[in-house]
């Protein structure tokens, strides 16, 4: 197949571009703004017809939360419009489409991890903006599937676990959240998960995707000294409250990943092993 990746130069971007040297079956054009811009209908179409490309997986997206309820306008174009864009241009083709959304889309008022099926109900610019894009990549193209993923950090990039290992390097006492409870994602693991759809087929639908296990960002923080070797910086618990920010965070974002383990026979690792390897890697 002829895939595009959009995003390439983000965390998922990045891993999916190292995990294509592993699945050499398929051709992969690699984009980021300099090569596609994703809110251009014309070079989108023009990209996808010149290249007869197969499939697209959507890394691209406007991710700045805070920043996000001061720049609505760009965050809806990047996140809800672009992704329909694409979606159209690929089902012209009778390709299919997989759109990397997020937890953001709930309100985070659960006491039990969220099924794909739970009423969805965004309390931000950032999770409107994405469930926006859900909507329209599912109203786009009739083979897409949909990604929910929470809590991302990889070895690329700006992500919480090179800012923990940053700070606790920096600071001798640091506050973090610890009434904000989810998942963290490695991006490498959603990468392998994506390429396992790729190759065995897509299956249309939403899915949620994070490591196994559940954590608060306080608790995060704590795993992410230990295995780094920092042991100079207290780490105090905060909560919400004493902390405030421009969006909304989801106090529950737990994701049920029943369903993507079995329609693609996954073992999802449980996030402490993947949060030590990616710090393995970083080399401290």
């Amino acid at each position: 197949m002829r895939i595009l990746i959009t995003g390439c130069n983000g965390q998922l971007g990045n891993e999916m571009q190292l995990l294509e040297k592993e699945n050499q079956q398929h051709t992969y054009y690699n984009t980021d703004v300099a090569e596609l811009d994703i809110t251009d209908e014309a070079a989108i179409n023009r990209f996808v017809t010149d290249n007869e490309i197969d499939g697209i997986v959507n890394c691209a997206a406007y991710t700045a939360v805070d920043k996000a309820e001061d720049n609505q306008e760009l965050c809806h174009t990047l996140n809800a419009t672009a992704p329909g864009l694409l979606a159209e241009a690929i089902e012209k083709r009778g390709g299919w489409m997989i759109q990397i959304s997020t937890d953001y889309v709930f309100d985070g008022t659960n006491h039990r991890p969220y099924v794909e099926t739970d009423p969805v109900c965004p309390n931000s610019t950032y999770g409107r903006t994405k469930l926006a894009g859900e909507e329209a990549v599912l109203a786009g193209c009739s083979k897409s599937m949909i990604i929910r993923t929470a809590w991302l950090y990889s070895t690329f990039g700006n992500n919480f676990v090179k800012t923990m290992i940053r700070l606790g390097k920096e600071k001798s006492e640091l506050g973090v959240i610890f009434d904000q409870i989810g998942t963290p994602t490695y991006a490498r693991d959603l990468a392998v998960a994506i390429f396992a759809a790729i190759n065995q087929g897509i299956v249309p639908g939403v899915y949620h995707f994070s490591n196994e296990g559940v954590i608060s960002w306080y608790d995060f923080t704590k795993a992410i000294h230990r295995i780094a070797g920092i042991t100079s910086c207290h780490v105090r618990p905060l909560h919400t409250s004493e902390y405030p920010t421009p969006a909304a965070r989801p106090h529950y974002s737990v994701l049920d990943k029943t369903k993507i383990k079995a329609t693609y026979a996954l073992d999802i690792p449980y996030w402490e092993t993947s949060l030590a390897e990616c710090i393995d890697k970083l080399g401290l």
